[in-house]
């Protein structure tokens, strides 16, 4: 379960924690300033959740409008659909709004490698370089390979997986 925090940007009030829209909802209809004022404006901050929801919240810039859809999101999108999305618009500089976004709607080719070397190896052995006999395929340069393919594709290491992506 994914735990958020409501900081108030008035100082002279408390935050608070919170798990879903309906409990921040009851939280903050009951939210008070030192004078007795009702809390209006806040600053969500995660507090609590798996590292790939950490990820997201980071990537989707949650505020006070959004956290409910994050809330949704957690609980629904595949693993696979929250790493093509942090690195739609964390690393690839794509928008997401969530009225009009779907996390399937980015073109964003992800490979679950440690390294450029290893989908250098992978590419070969799909035969993406055509038919390459076993007597020359011992002499390819691998690092060859990925120092060329560093120039379309980009490593990154989300919730302590290793990926390579390419953003389309």
């Amino acid at each position: 379960m994914t735990q958020l925090h409501a900081q108030p940007y008035d100082i002279s009030a408390g935050g608070f924690y919170f798990d879903t829209p309906e409990e921040y909802e009851q939280k903050a209809a009951r939210n008070r300033n030192d004078f007795g004022g009702i809390v209006e404006e806040y600053e969500i901050q995660f507090i609590d959740g798996e590292d790939i929801d950490c990820k997201l919240f980071e990537a989707l810039g949650v505020n006070q409008c959004t956290f409910g859809k994050y809330l949704e999101a957690c609980d629904e999108w595949s693993e696979d659909q929250k790493r093509k999305v942090i690195i739609a618009v964390g690393e690839c500089g794509y928008s997401f709004d969530f009225k009009s976004n779907d996390p399937d709607d980015f073109e964003v080719d992800i490979y679950e490698v440690d390294s450029l070397k290893e989908l250098a190896e992978q590419f070969v052995d799909d035969g993406l370089y055509g038919e390459i006999p076993k007597t020359i395929a011992n002499y390819l340069d691998y690092d060859a390979i990925a120092r060329d393919l560093g120039f379309d594709y980009s490593e990154i290491t989300i919730a302590g997986t290793s990926l390579v992506y390419r953003c389309s």
